[in-house]
């Protein structure tokens, strides 16, 4: 194996500050060429991906909280109500009334939403 010849100090495209004058100081990562995921970045095996693991263990975590809160709902509120529907009248558990309510709730949105969406494209025409 043969040592790299040294470099002088002032050739272009080195740092002087990197190392050693021989030439033997770190090198910088390769850097891989851009592709479909946005500029190229330095490739390495020990660099982690901290920005998508923060996002994925807060997306975990929102999850299990949010699991936690409707079993928790759930077990609460057991107890059997009477619901008056238009034409009659049911026995239900608590949650059952209730969920059925946020259903209705989230459609009755969800249509207004649309009626307002398809006449807004009526004026924009």
């Amino acid at each position: 194996m043969s040592t790299p010849e040294p470099r002088p100090a002032g050739t272009p495209g080195t740092d002087p500050t990197l190392g050693s004058p021989g030439g033997q100081g770190s090198t910088p990562p390769p850097v891989a060429s851009a592709g479909p995921d946005g500029p190229a970045r330095p490739t390495g095996g020990a660099q982690r991906h901290t920005g998508r693991t923060i996002g994925r263990t807060l997306a975990l975590s929102l999850l299990v909280f949010v699991t936690v809160v409707l079993v928790l709902f759930v077990v609460f509120n057991t107890q059997t109500v009477d619901i008056s529907l238009v034409f009659t009248d049911v026995r239900a558990p608590l949650v059952v009334a209730l969920l059925i309510a946020a259903v209705l709730g989230a459609a009755m949105v969800g249509l207004l939403n649309a009626l307002l969406t398809v006449r807004g494209r009526r004026k924009n025409r």
